[in-house]
């Protein structure tokens, strides 16, 4: 054995502060944004079933939530609306006085250096589900993007620092940047969904925000998991539209493809760590299979490492204090 020649790797790992010296990737509160249901109503903080820890919370309960976040040092949050009423057209969507509106107003005011994010789609407001207009049972793209326009413009008006469509529409960022811009906004950023799988990771976001669609799927407009060039194409297309920031969602299966987003624009990346696999880490931690704190830290952490600049997540929160 004497006669050897070899690496010896383990010289650095050798004590805890000796690994944190040597650390490549790192995950700070900053990176962090987290996800809130608003919905109209009174009194309500209600759990939503498949997502423990996750809540449907009304406005007059929205204080005392965001007091939380920010004395946790979490910077920004993402806003979702759930309506009292919906339509086929999603009106409420873009209503001066809709449910992302009024808590937008609300946290501006109370905490104005807090971000905040709001989620730009009409899933949550349409009768049927779906994220457009639907004719024929088709969800029409170009007649769809003046909704999103009039949206976006809307959620401006309140006061959202980003907006975020999610919609994956044909089009959406250009439609959005001119609305915004021809309104005035031409310093409001696109936090763009570019890369959005149609994925079964979604089951227990449909649960909090009420947006399953009543028909069929999303598989039109949302990507096939099968394929990678595409992503190139979506996020491609959405730079040369305007998009300021780009979200591949979901980020745990598709880490490969954060990757090459990351390597190939110069642009800030953000991984959804979305709703399956937040449940999915929670049920197996409730059943004493995993420990959470460790593998939730593990797995944002992969997302950094694969390039994602911020991290979407409902474990934000429980982050935030573990960093603490």
């Amino acid at each position: 054995m004497k006669d050897l020649q070899f690496n010896r790797h383990r010289r650095l790992r050798q004590s805890e502060t000796m690994r944190a010296l040597v650390r490549e990737t790192h995950l700070r509160k900053e990176d962090l944004i987290y996800p809130l249901f608003v919905v109209e109503g009174e009194n309500i903080k209600n759990v939503v079933p498949s997502m423990p820890g996750v809540y449907h919370i009304s406005l007059d309960n929205l204080k005392a939530e965001m007091d939380e976040v920010v004395s946790l040092g979490i910077k920004s949050i993402i806003l979702f609306g759930v309506p009292a009423e919906k339509d086929e057209l999603g009106k409420q969507a873009y209503h001066d006085h809709g449910i992302v509106q009024e808590a937008t107003r609300f946290v501006k005011e109370q905490y104005p250096d807090l971000v905040v994010i709001a989620d730009t789609c009409l899933c949550q407001y349409t009768s049927h589900g779906h994220c457009g207009i639907v004719k024929d049972g088709k969800v029409l793209n170009d007649e769809t993007l003046d909704l999103l326009a009039k949206t976006a413009v809307s959620q401006a008006e309140a006061g959202a620092d980003i907006i975020a469509p999610s919609n994956m529409m044909d089009g959406f960022v250009a439609a959005i940047r001119h609305g915004l811009d021809e309104a005035g906004y031409h310093d409001v950023p696109i936090m763009s969904y570019a890369v959005k799988y149609s994925s079964s990771f979604y089951g227990p976001f449909r649960d909090a925000a009420h947006s399953t669609p009543q028909f069929g799927d999303r598989r039109t407009y949302q990507m096939d998991p099968a394929n990678r060039m595409e992503a190139l194409r979506e996020a491609q297309s959405d730079m040369e539209e305007g998009a300021d920031f780009l979200i591949v969602k979901p980020a745990l299966s598709y880490l490969d493809i954060m990757r090459e987003v990351k390597d190939r624009f110069n642009a800030p990346v953000v991984a959804y760590n979305v709703s399956g696999e937040y449940s999915m880490v929670k049920a197996a931690a409730q059943n004493g299979w995993v420990n959470e704190q460790e593998i939730v830290m593990e797995k944002l952490t992969s997302m950094k490492r694969a390039g994602a600049d911020l991290i979407i997540t409902y474990f934000a929160k429980d982050v935030a204090n573990w960093l603490s």
